[in-house]
């Protein structure tokens, strides 16, 4: 198993392209399903959950070609075309693997009137469960029967347009809803939906698609039903993630780094609490340059739906704000198990003490490497980071959670300075 070992203590300096965003391209890629004809999709990170997902879709008789995958280059264009729908089942076998497979039930439904979709189950930072996935269908005319860990969906006479609330904000469904309700009879309006870019991102590709959505980027989407879809190429969005990320490490070690290809717009929360947290963010005609200003500060940051602060960025703020100057609190209101890196951060001399849902870190003068474990993608990530700043050495297992979710990690952090390499017992 792959393990990656990190020698800390060097500020980082240089440029740091940001790949596709992981969360749009699992979004836009069952969009094929929607279309007999081409969807070409550019800027599409090379990740191990890409690779699961295309397995999914190739399953379904979705055909895919990759091009730009050559050495050195990041970003891959992969062209998927459903000529025609063989299998509306996605197993448990693949499913199991990565959560976001149930974003093929919409649009199996929308197009074959039936799909059937493994239950996905918990995972490591807590349960997510699909009932409002489910409830949304339902009310665009589907038929919902839960069996031996199966959804079954069907709509023998397709799906109608209706007006969708979700009681909570959901970005899952909302993208199932979204997907759905593109093939829907007449006008379908949901409220409350998720605003996150990456439902931006799929709304526009969508429309290039041909599809008739009105209110995008807001809580309510309107979307006109049309009969067809047909092929288009689109460009996926920079990952909001990974740039608050390499920011993050910028922040921790005291460096300056170029975040190319990166979007401020996309990161507004999370750039305002770097910022409190004293990092210097400019933009630069190729994205964004991160850099400390006078050195770090504790901040209080509660996680939230976009356009609030991403939970997806709390662990790494974490493992920043553990070296930073005074006392930082952090609130996560989004999984109810995000935690998990906490007694991994404090194996390295962290601070930090956990109270339900808040977690105060207490800033200390500086970490030790160590052995730590990962314990899922984001958890990872704040472990390298802790390791870039860490004295002597770290070593992190388990870090194939990494490669979910970021694209040739050690390439990209060793290109500004880091000393860093992965290593495999094969």
């Amino acid at each position: 198993m792959d393990r990656i070992v990190i020698r800390g203590g060097r500020p980082l300096s240089g440029r740091i392209q940001i790949s596709g965003a992981k969360n749009a391209a699992l979004t836009l890629m069952p969009c094929a399903l929607l279309t007999d004809e081409p969807l070409t999709l550019r800027n599409l990170p090379r990740l191990a959950d890409i690779d699961t997902f295309g397995h999914l879709l190739n399953g379904h008789g979705v055909s895919t070609t990759i091009e730009g995958s050559h050495p050195g280059e990041f970003g891959r264009v992969m062209t998927l075309r459903a000529n025609r729908i063989t299998s509306t089942v996605a197993p448990y076998d693949i499913v199991r693997k990565m959560r976001a497979s149930i974003l093929v039930l919409g649009p199996l439904l929308a197009r074959t009137g039936e799909a059937t979709v493994s239950l996905p189950g918990g995972c490591a930072i807590g349960n997510r469960p699909i009932d409002l996935h489910l409830k949304a269908l339902e009310t665009l005319g589907a038929e919902i029967e839960l069996a031996a860990g199966y959804v079954r969906a069907v709509a023998p006479k397709g799906l109608t347009g209706a007006r969708v609330t979700f009681p909570t904000v959901s970005v899952g469904a909302t993208e199932n809803a979204v997907m759905a309700a593109v093939l829907a009879r007449g006008t379908t309006v949901i409220d409350n939906a998720a605003r996150e870019p990456e439902i931006v991102d799929l709304c526009r590709c969508l429309k290039r698609m041909g599809a008739k959505i009105d209110g995008i980027g807001s809580e309510r989407l309107t979307i006109e039903g049309v009969a067809k879809l047909h092929g288009a190429t689109y460009a996926v969005m920079p990952d909001r993630i990974e740039t608050g990320s390499y920011a993050c490490a910028a922040a921790i070690t005291g460096g300056e780094i170029e975040l190319v290809g990166a979007d401020a717009s996309h990161l507004g929360a999370t750039f305002d609490a770097l910022r409190e947290a004293g990092l210097a963010c400019a933009a630069t005609a190729d994205g964004i340059r991160v850099s400390r200003a006078n050195g770090l500060h504790g901040v209080t940051v509660s996680t939230a739906p976009y356009p609030g602060f991403p939970t997806d960025m709390q662990a790494q703020f974490m493992a920043m704000l553990s070296v930073a100057d005074g006392a930082s609190l952090l609130t996560e209101t989004i999984f109810e198990n995000r935690y998990m890196h906490v007694p991994e951060l404090a194996r390295m001399g962290a601070d930090i003490a956990v109270r339900g849902r808040a977690a105060v870190v207490r800033g200390v003068a500086g970490l030790v490497g160590a052995q730590v474990m990962a314990t899922d993608l984001r958890a990872s990530m704040s472990l390298i980071l802790a390791g870039l700043v860490a004295k002597g050495e770290t070593v992190v297992n388990r870090v194939y959670h990494l490669d979910r979710g970021y694209e040739r990690l050690e390439e990209k952090l060793s290109g500004v300075g880091a000393d860093i390499e992965r290593l495999s017992d094969g």
